[in-house]
Parts: structure tokens; sequence; C-alpha cells
């Protein structure tokens, strides 16, 4: 049994202000469909205080803005796209495409082709998140997505430059200052300066993950995301600082941002409670964290590990950081999670920020059902059949009459007589020509 020294608050009042969210969405989309371009500028000039001539840069526009853009701000983001890059690779290569006999003349075989266009939505609000750049339209290239368009908002009214030098510099083939609903909803249906794309992928506040739920079906996304997620997994090896500085680490993402500790010692929770405490006051984004920690911070003490993955396993949280002295067993003993971090020596703020592996993570339980964007996400994986062989024609043709029968599908059962009779010889009984 679990002892709960912190609870969050009731999961009712967090479905509330998710219906205010969806009531908003829905309209701006409507909107946006409706009047295309001169929506999205309202839009844009309400939420964002930003009205250009165009909201797409242009060569010139972008080439000036990454010139004004430190060189070791450069450098780093070339390292880390680098790092993204290359896990990428490694993924499209565990991929394979193949082609089968199954019968004799019978060819069954899968390809892998690239979505021909996508979106990259690149938070900007409070935070330049110049990593979801990275995350987002590297993995979309080394698919071989041909076209990847950029949105990121403006801050305060001023370009996020290296926000925009991190789009470009990881193959964004179109790059536009626009952000919110609007962005999402002009990616999704087009107006007439931006072409529609067929996925959009991309971190985002509640009305962008809302906007991307109501889209989908007529475009595809990466998941259903909503506010970043810790868990951070201790035993009594675990440092109670570390587990506290960690924790607050995802939730100053925002006040809304599930912090939670499980752990077999309760001397670590109740150390890591007062380290939380302590640290808080003095975070700069406490105005954040706070309200993350106040509302959605938990802590759980169980007896055993067994106790703490199972616990873990219910919670299918986003980040599920592991401190404990065999921090490799969660491989073998957890399977609902976004991603793991293993031992004291790697931090979520890695996966964030910097590792290689992607930052787009599934969240508010969707890891029971799904990971996170992977190359494999911007690509369609089809499949396609030969018969060229007269036997396999002809006992092909007469088991789908078959089968086709037994299911009522007279139309089916028909097409595989014609392939039946074209192979043996077989009679057309319904062909009255």
């Amino acid at each position: 049994m679990a002892t709960i020294l912190k609870q969050a608050v009731p999961k009712a009042e967090v479905t509330a202000s998710l219906d205010l969210v969806r009531e908003t969405v829905t309209g701006v989309i409507a909107d946006v469909r409706e009047r295309g371009d001169d929506a999205v500028r309202a839009y844009s000039e309400k939420f964002d205080k930003w009205s250009p001539d165009s909201f797409r840069l242009s060569a010139e526009e972008i080439e000036k803005i990454v010139a004004s853009v430190p060189q070791q701000v450069i450098d780093d983001i070339r390292f880390v796209q680098d790092q993204v890059r290359s896990f990428a690779r490694h993924q499209l290569d565990s991929m394979g495409e193949f082609e089968v006999e199954t019968l004799p003349g019978v060819r069954l075989g899968q390809k892998h082709i690239p979505v021909r266009a996508a979106g990259a939505y690149i938070p900007g609000g409070r935070y330049p998140l110049t990593a979801s750049a990275h995350m987002t339209i590297v993995t979309a290239k080394v698919a071989g997505v041909p076209r990847v368009v950029a949105c990121t908002p403006p801050i305060h009214g001023e370009i996020p430059a290296a926000t925009v030098a991190a789009a470009h510099l990881a193959g964004a083939d179109e790059i536009w200052l626009l952000g919110g609903v609007q962005a999402v909803a002009a990616m999704a249906v087009g107006t007439d300066t931006m072409r529609p794309v067929n996925l959009i992928a991309g971190p985002g506040n509640a009305y962008v993950a809302e906007a991307k739920r109501q889209l989908f079906g007529e475009i595809g996304i990466d998941l259903f995301a909503g506010p970043t997620e810790i868990l951070v997994l201790a035993d009594d090896a675990a440092d109670p600082f570390v587990c506290a500085v960690d924790l607050l680490s995802q939730a100053e993402h925002g006040p809304d941002s599930p912090a939670v500790l499980i752990t077999t010692c309760r001397e670590v929770a109740e150390k890591t409670i007062a380290e939380v405490e302590r640290l808080l006051p003095g975070m700069p984004t406490r105005d954040f964290a706070g309200p993350a920690w106040r509302d959605h911070g938990q802590v759980h003490v169980v007896d055993t590990v067994d106790e703490m993955y199972a616990l873990a396993d219910e919670f299918a949280f986003e980040h599920v950081e592991v401190l404990t002295a065999e921090p490799r067993l969660a491989l073998e003993r957890m399977s609902q999670y976004g991603a793991l971090f293993l031992g004291e020596g790697t931090c979520v703020s890695f996966g964030d920020k910097v590792i290689g592996t992607n930052h787009v993570l599934p969240t508010r339980g969707a890891a029971r059902y799904t990971g996170g964007l992977w190359v494999g996400k911007y690509l369609k994986t089809v499949t396609y059949q030969e018969v060229t062989d007269t036997g396999s024609q002809e006992l092909l043709g007469r088991l789908c009459g078959r089968a086709s029968r037994v299911e009522l599908f007279e139309g089916h059962a028909r097409s595989g007589d014609v392939r039946a009779a074209k192979a043996a010889g077989d009679e057309l009984p319904w062909n009255g020509a």
C-alpha cells in the first residue's frame, strides 16, 4: 500500500478549465476556415500584438536574423541538431522495407513514404523553445519530408532570433512568425498565403494542443499533448536534493505541470519535500513552478521496488527519471512511459535540450498506447501486392470467391471468380454475356 504524503488538486478542476479551452479553439478554427488570412491576422494582432506585412520570413530576413545570433548559440544549436539527426537516422535504419514471395508468383511488399508536407509548431510564449525546432524539423527532414513549414510566435512583439536560427539550421523550408491556434489552423486548412500541410508536430500550450486534437483526422498529428509531466522514482540510495531539483526542472514548464515522486524510502520523501520548499522561493521561474508543485505535485511512499514500478506504470507519465541503485531494472519492469532517464547521471533536461532523443512525448496517460515523436511518424508505411503465377491466381481467385460469399460480398466474390476464370477457365455462372 502506498502512503500519500502530498496530493494533487481534484481532476474535476482540471476538466472544467479544459472545457473553456475547447470552446475558444473551436471558434478560432471555424473563423480561419471561413476568413483565412484575415482571421489569422486578426488573432495574431489580438493575442501576440503582431501584424507584419507578411508572416512568412523571406530568405533575406532569415539570413539577417541568423547573423544576429551569437556564434556560441549557433555552435550549440548545430551540436544538438547533430545529436538529434544521428538518433533519427538510427531510427530510420531500423525500419526495414521488404518484398517477400509468399506463394509461387505472389509478391507482397512494404515500403515507407514520407508525407509531402509537415508543419512544425515551435512554442514561444513564456519560453522560446528552440529545442522544439530540432525535434520536429530535423526529424522530419531525416524522414525525407520535402516541405517542412515552421511556425513560431513572436515574443512580446520581438522576433525570437535563436528560434528562427534553429528552424533554419534544422532545414525548414518555410519559417512563419505566427503562433497559437491561428498558426495550427492555418497550417491545417490552408489560407491564400499558406498551403496546407499533411501532419503537424510539436508541443504547445493547452490551446495549441486542443487545436491539434480538433483537427486530427483532417490532418495527422504527432500525438495528443498536455502539460509536461515528470515522475521521479527513488529508493534509499537517492539524493533528495537531486530529486527536488529535477522535479522543479519540469514544474517550471507551467502552473499545470505535474511533478510526482514515488519512493521506497520515507526519509527520501520527506527530505525531498523539504528541499523543494527550500529551493522554490529562489527560482526565477517560481511563478510557474510554485503553482505546479502546489496544485499538481504528488509524493507517494511505497513498501517495495515492485510496488514502485507498478504504481509508476499506472501514472503512464511522459518523463520517468529513475534515481535508484539499479536504474536499468526499469527497462524490465516498466511498460507505460514516454521516455526513461536512467540513473543520477541522466536527467530529463538532457532529453529536453541536448542528448538527441526526441522530447515530443505522450502526456495525460497517452503512454498507455503510444510512444513519442520519432522519424517513423513522418512516414506512411504502405504495402503492395503482385500475383504473376497462374496457379496462385487460380488458388486465390477460388478462395476469394468462397470467403467473400460467406460474408455476403458478391461483388468481391466475382472479382475473385474472374481471376480464377482467367487462370484456369473456371465458368462464371453469374455472367450472362
